[in-house]
């Protein structure tokens, strides 16, 4: 309105000059005095100390034209996060972990195909070890080697984002990759499928640990599209590296003939891309009276262990499965057979990548069960399966970064804003980019309403659960509101409304949000109830399976 009158005054004819003048002096008196009440009110309800003088010093006239908030927002907090930025967060990535910059470490790369005995060899230095930790993608490989640990002889603890199991004695911890603790001296460290360093939602987690894990002797299992980026990484550290590759022993062969349904036989597995397309396969055999083992990835790890076991004493003599197969677990499986060649990503439908195609096809063929490894398809599809089977990997170029606790120490800017003009800032090496914090995002506009300290922000965006989920995320507002609001100091414990499959799993979900949000906000819990709910409901989603 201000800003209407004085470009209306401006208009006027030049005999009005000295008028005009007056009265537009009178009006930047007017201007000053609303902007230093807004700005009063700004830094009272952000707990600032923004001075007006220093706003408009370098930007007076952008301060005429679009008022004192829209230069505050749009220059001068910027500049000051910017410097900010600059002084905390260092522009190499690697320089963010001192502890680990002072040790000289050892870096064994453990690279090739699916199914070649990677891992298998960087545990039994681990085994060897005075003391170690094991990295995972999945909760059920830090659990299965958990227990392969403790039977040979190992004590060894095991830490995921839904449970602690703590062993007398132990210096050996199994964990899922974000559970890292880089503060903690090992002998002995391995870090499996490493090539998700370059996964736009969990490469950072893969990243730190590569950069900031205090251990001479690092063993690191994957892909070989990883290698020159972990070269780079390891060099730009001054690490020293040693790399061996892993051939398949048991060869694979495709075949031409499409396969029907009928045709399926005993050490099959059948790959599809969703929940719904698993389930109606596994419906079809199930109603002939075929059994069959059904793996997806929202099925809780104690429920996959079952159907793992079913499908390897064949009580359950084929797999249904979607891409979840690939990753870790090695079966006695015959024939891996695709059900189709496109997924969705989270935004398209797109076909399978070569490095998709080798993960899922790779595990046909079991040394000492089957000498040969088989893949086929229910589809015209072989011929692109073959291709892509035959090609060269895209190498990754680039690990992912996500945005670390040194952006609390930055004020000026509620954290959102914070991380988004972190998501917005170039990273001055080529061979990283920026995590895809969307997630973060999301759940800090969810917590805008309750005024919660940056710190208290920050562990709640890093609880594992899918933000996706309105339901989850119901939930994850309701334990906001019952800690912070109602101020309790133990959480509502979630309630189970129907006995079908999709509620089992939504349910198993809402039990480990409990126990995540209890465990970050250091509330009272029911420990045993945790661990007896997830074990009776997957006992009951194994049983509808």
């Amino acid at each position: 309105m201000i800003r209407n009158k004085i470009k209306a005054l401006r208009a006027l004819p030049s005999k009005n000059l000295q008028g005009f003048r007056q009265v537009y002096a009178d009006y930047v008196v007017l201007l000053e005095e609303v902007s230093v009440r807004l700005l009063e009110n700004y830094n009272k309800s952000n707990k600032t100390n923004y001075r007006f003088s220093e706003i408009v010093s370098d930007n007076y006239a952008a301060y005429l034209n679009a008022g004192i908030m829209s230069v505050l927002v749009t220059n001068h907090i910027p500049k000051i996060v910017a410097k900010e930025f600059e002084r905390l967060l260092p522009s190499n990535p690697k320089d963010e972990y001192p502890m680990a910059r002072k040790m000289k470490r050892k870096f064994f790369l453990h690279l090739g195909e699916t199914n070649t005995g990677k891992t298998y060899n960087a545990l039994q230095r681990l085994k060897n070890s005075g003391s170690g930790v094991y990295l995972s993608p999945l909760r059920i490989l830090a659990l299965e080697n958990y227990e392969r640990l403790n039977s040979e002889g190992v004590p060894c603890n095991l830490l995921t984002g839904e449970e602690e199991i703590k062993v007398e004695g132990a210096e050996h911890s199994s964990c899922t990759v974000e559970k890292a603790d880089i503060q903690k001296h090992y002998e002995v460290a391995v870090i499996d499928e490493v090539q998700l360093i370059s996964d736009p939602q969990r490469g950072d987690a893969w990243t730190r640990a590569v950069l900031g894990l205090c251990c001479p002797e690092i063993h690191l299992c994957g892909a070989l599209t990883a290698k020159e980026q972990l070269i780079k990484m390891i060099e730009d550290c001054g690490d020293d590296i040693e790399i061996k590759e892993y051939s398949r022993l048991v060869p694979l062969r495709t075949e031409k003939a499409r396969v029907k349904l009928p045709d399926v036989r005993p050490g099959d597995a059948l790959v599809a891309f969703s929940r719904k397309a698993v389930l109606s396969l596994s419906n079809y055999f199930s109603a002939r009276g075929i059994g069959n083992s059904v793996i997806y990835g929202d099925l809780p790890p104690e429920v996959r262990r079952l159907q793992y076991d079913a499908f390897i004493t064949g009580k359950s003599p084929i797999l249904v499965s979607t891409d979840a197969i690939g990753m870790g677990v090695n079966l006695p499986i015959r024939r891996i057979v695709f059900t189709e060649i496109r997924k969705f990503d989270g935004e398209d439908f797109r076909l399978l990548s070569s490095q998709e195609v080798k993960q899922i096809a790779g595990r046909a063929g079991r040394i000492g069960i089957y000498d040969v490894g088989y893949v086929a398809c229910m589809e015209d599809d072989i011929h692109f399966i073959e291709n892509q089977l035959r090609v060269k990997d895209e190498e990754i170029s680039a690990a992912v970064v996500g945005p670390g606790e040194a952006i609390l120490e930055i004020g000026g800017l509620p954290l959102r804003e914070k991380l988004a003009l972190w998501s917005t800032r170039e990273e001055s090496l080529e061979h990283y980019r920026k995590k895809d914090i969307r997630d973060y995002l999301l759940i800090l506009d969810k917590l805008k309403p309750y005024r919660l300290t940056e710190r208290v922000q920050w562990k709640l965006m890093m609880l594992p659960f899918d933000v996706n989920s309105e339901e989850l995320l119901r939930q994850f507002i309701l334990f906001v509101e019952e800690c912070f609001i109602q101020k309790a100091g133990e959480l509502t414990k979630p309630v189970l409304y129907a006995r079908t499959l999709s509620q089992y799993e939504e349910y198993y979900q809402k039990v480990n949000l409990y126990y995540s949000f209890s465990k970050s906000m250091d509330l009272d819990f029911d420990e045993q109830w945790v661990y007896e709910t997830r074990r009776a409901v997957s006992e009951e989603i194994n049983i509808l399976l």
